[in-house]
């Protein structure tokens, strides 16, 4: 009985074997050249992942040959094209260090902070991947002025400033709306000092002037007159650089009151 166990199983090993694909018959063999064209074959055919695998498995054996920053690049295209960005944008990354004067090198640099951009948050979530993103655009810019890619890059930019631009307006913000308005004030005024182009610029300035004068107005009647003094400067500044906003009407109400108080 045991023996007839054994050759059973014998058996059965024997048929899983024979049950084989074609395709992963190749994966494990090692025949570079039928690998590559079955790669490429895969590739065309938009069947991405195989593509991928059979890419990786032949980076192995492929390394120091004439087809070895091809055969990198395309493990890395077939992981992009399979929607994997995260396993792209390491395939890319090592690329561009393999690789620094590949004719592939500048697509691998492009389609990395694609990658990348792909990677980062809302502006409520950690931005660490805007900047490292910010970093690579930029760096992609300088070594490639004529690209091709430099107006999706200029795009990618755009939106990625106009999203530390939301985080830290409301990470200022949250204080006026906690009502803790000395420190509305300073994080506000901060927001400006870190960034004067924020996109926010005209309520920051008008929150910064709500926030001065409700401090003073909370204040103690001997620290009124100096915390007044200093909604007065915030009104004018506001107002110099936007005569024309809707908030003037209700500025210029707190400055007849505030003047009232000085």
């Amino acid at each position: 009985m045991k023996l007839t166990r054994i050759i059973l199983a014998a058996l059965l090993l024997a048929g899983a074997a024979g049950c084989k694909s074609q395709y992963e018959k190749l994966l494990e063999s090692g025949d570079a050249d039928a690998k590559y064209k079955a790669a490429f074959e895969f590739f065309n055919a938009g069947k991405y992942k195989k593509a991928a695998d059979l890419f990786e498995s032949l980076s192995v054996i492929s390394g120091g040959t004439s087809r070895d920053d091809t055969v990198q690049y395309y493990w890395g295209m077939s992981n992009y094209r399979y929607k994997d960005y995260y396993t792209a944008e390491t395939n890319f990354k090592n690329f561009v260090e393999k690789f620094p004067r590949s004719p592939f090198t500048e697509e691998a640099r492009f389609l990395r902070i694609d990658c990348l951009y792909r990677a980062t948050y809302r502006y409520e979530l950690d931005q660490s991947p805007t900047y490292a993103t910010i970093v690579a655009i930029n760096e992609f810019r300088m070594d490639y002025p004529e690209s091709i890619h430099n107006e999706v890059c200029k795009r990618m930019l755009v939106d990625l400033g106009d999203r530390l631009d939301t985080k830290a307006y409301q990470n200022a913000y949250i204080y006026y709306k906690m009502e803790d308005y000395k420190a509305a004030r300073v994080a506000l005024r901060n927001v400006l000092k870190d960034d004067s182009d924020n996109k926010y610029r005209e309520d920051i300035l008008y929150y910064t002037a709500m926030s001065s004068f409700k401090y003073a107005e909370l204040s103690i009647e001997s620290k009124q007159k100096e915390r007044y003094m200093l909604f007065v400067d915030d009104y004018f500044n506001f107002i110099g650089e936007f005569p024309e906003s809707h908030h003037c009407k209700e500025l210029e109400r707190l400055y007849k009151k505030a003047k009232q108080k000085i």
